[in-house]
């Protein structure tokens, strides 16, 4: 058995192991519907776990525009607004102390940037 708790429409909203404050029933551990409550919340799991992936690898990329429409002149770095340009130029500097200490890690290291 566990405790839960639902919403005005009769959602789950929690479950636990032992009683808490706020609970309104109990559920059998066999029940389908606790079964797929946990499926469904693994899966929003899941899935924020890859957003959180792929924001890590959009940031690079779009590092990389801003290079580009700055290298290409289409836009000036001074144009960014200031927190965007402190951002970036923390990022820069951390990179490329990554590179200045890469040389310690080995050449199979390189991959890391």
């Amino acid at each position: 058995m566990v405790y839960a708790q639902r919403d005005a429409e009769g959602r789950l909203l929690r479950v636990e192991h032992d009683p808490f404050e706020g609970m309104t029933e109990t559920l059998a551990v066999e029940s389908e519907e606790l079964h797929n409550w946990l499926s469904a919340r693994e899966e929003v799991k899941d899935r924020l776990a890859s957003l959180k992936e792929s924001d890590l690898e959009l940031v690079r990329v779009l590092e990389d525009v801003v290079g580009v429409l700055v290298a290409r002149g289409l836009i000036r770095y001074t144009d960014l607004p200031e927190a965007a340009r402190r951002k970036l130029d923390r990022r820069a500097e951390t990179r490329a102390e990554i590179v200045g200490l890469s040389g310690l890690l080995g050449d199979d290291e390189h991959h890391l940037l």
